[in-house]
């Protein structure tokens, strides 16, 4: 796994924690921790699907 992909599911873990967390508070904020979390995911199947056709 490339090392930008790996950053990126972490990002994404990470968001979605927060997420989760900030919807337990009751705080909205927790839907820009989702857009976040989608963002990265997003971020991390390129760099997966790019380190494949490179390699």
């Amino acid at each position: 796994m490339p090392r930008l992909a790996l950053y990126a599911l972490i990002v994404c873990l990470l968001a979605i924690a927060a997420a989760v967390v900030s919807f337990a508070q009751g705080s909205w904020l927790g839907i820009v921790w989702v857009l976040i979390a989608g963002l990265s995911s997003n971020m991390c199947w390129y760099y997966v699907k790019r380190g494949k056709v490179t390699n």
